[in-house]
């Protein structure tokens, strides 16, 4: 195993509020992508859509982008952003004009180390690469390319060569709910910076597999808690802010036994529309990719002004708009349950999660 002292991104240590400023911006490069996996949110085809944004209006999206009071990272995403051939062009353009940038391309011959090194030398911060299993059986299976696993594995390979930092995503599902901790071993071998992992939103192509329920939710806290406290990377959650909550539970307990701090990664109060905003290949403003509500439409409006003004922007960053159980709930500010889970299972983006076993302690307590 490698140790490595994982640091917070510098763009993430500061934010006191998210209502003027986004901590991250994932843009949607194209839709285009050689594989066809099956939770694929973006239903990815292998042609371009003739209506994606051109180089010229991403630059303008990328100037926008620092207008904001305080700049975001700036997350670029697909499909795969390497079959847009500008790329590189892109990447140094936000680089020069201030902005932190990552990229988040598919494990497929595109990701040679010639491209790796061409985007470290356009300025890159991160590269991050999707495995969703702890072996070729499991992860080709959701990927649906046979060779993904051993792709993706070389990819990281490659980049820890060439000196480009790296996180692992992953989304978790009842096919590697049992692979847990054999993932969070192999992936030590691979000095990565985080292990982000993401819990299911049944949209797009993931409309019909099944994701774990509740229970099985809070067992993989527990297990992803104790990962945190022994590998030499920082572990999140995509789509699960209610891991902070049991983190939270958990941490403050242990802090007064003097246990060491582990590297669990708690962007507190971060959720679709809070902090976070998606802008899609053809420039339609959302809440998070895994999120479908349009709020507004680049080029013919700022991205600066929908995200602090829309309505829908507005409502999410609201905890008094949360309903059920989320709105009662004592970690409501810190975690507020997926809205986009919420909104793909009832259609209500400000119901309560759907896969959360918590129940809040007013809740709890008995009527006199």
């Amino acid at each position: 195993m490698i140790a490595q002292q994982a640091t917070r991104p510098a763009h993430m240590r500061s934010r006191k509020s998210f209502d003027h400023s986004p901590m991250l911006v994932f843009y949607e490069l194209t839709q285009a992508c050689d594989l066809v996996c099956q939770h694929c949110r973006a239903c990815a085809q292998s042609r371009s859509d003739p209506a994606e944004l051109k180089t010229a209006d991403s630059k303008r999206l990328i100037e926008q982008l620092t207008e904001f009071p305080e700049p975001p990272m700036l997350i670029l995403t697909g499909g795969d952003p390497l079959k847009r051939q500008d790329i590189y062009e892109l990447v140094e353009y936000a680089v020069a004009c201030g902005l932190q940038v990552s990229i988040t391309p598919s494990a497929t011959p595109l990701v040679t180390r010639d491209a790796i090194r061409r985007l470290r030398d356009a300025g890159i911060s991160r590269l991050a690469i999707s495995i969703d299993g702890a072996d070729a059986a499991t992860h080709d299976a959701n990927r649906g390319v046979a060779g993904s696993f051993a792709r993706s594995l070389e990819i990281l390979s490659d980049a820890r060569e060439l000196g480009v930092e790296t996180q692992i995503n992953t989304t978790l599902t009842p096919a590697n709910f049992n692979q847990i901790e054999l993932m969070a071993d192999r992936f030590a071998d691979f000095d990565i910076a985080l292990w982000s992992i993401f819990f299911l939103i049944p949209v797009g192509r993931a409309g019909q597999m099944p994701r774990l329920g509740p229970d099985e939710c809070e067992q993989a806290f527990e297990r992803l808690w104790q990962q945190s406290k022994i590998q030499p990377y920082m572990i999140k959650t995509t789509e699960a802010p209610h891991y902070r909550r049991y983190v939270i539970q958990h941490q403050i307990p242990k802090a007064a036994q003097g246990d060491a701090r582990p590297r669990a990664f708690i962007p507190a109060g971060v959720n679709d529309g809070k902090g976070v905003m998606f802008v899609s290949h053809t420039g339609t403003i959302h809440p998070t990719g895994f999120l479908p509500v349009v709020c507004g439409m680049f080029p013919m409006q700022s991205v600066v002004q929908v995200y602090q003004d829309s309505p829908i922007f507005r409502g999410l960053r609201n905890s008094d708009r949360l309903q059920g159980k989320c709105g009662e709930c004592e970690f409501r500010n810190v975690c507020g349950g997926s809205r986009a889970r919420a909104y793909a299972v009832t259609g209500n983006m400000f119901a309560e999660e759907p896969d959360c076993s918590y129940q809040p302690k007013g809740l709890l307590e008995p009527v006199h």
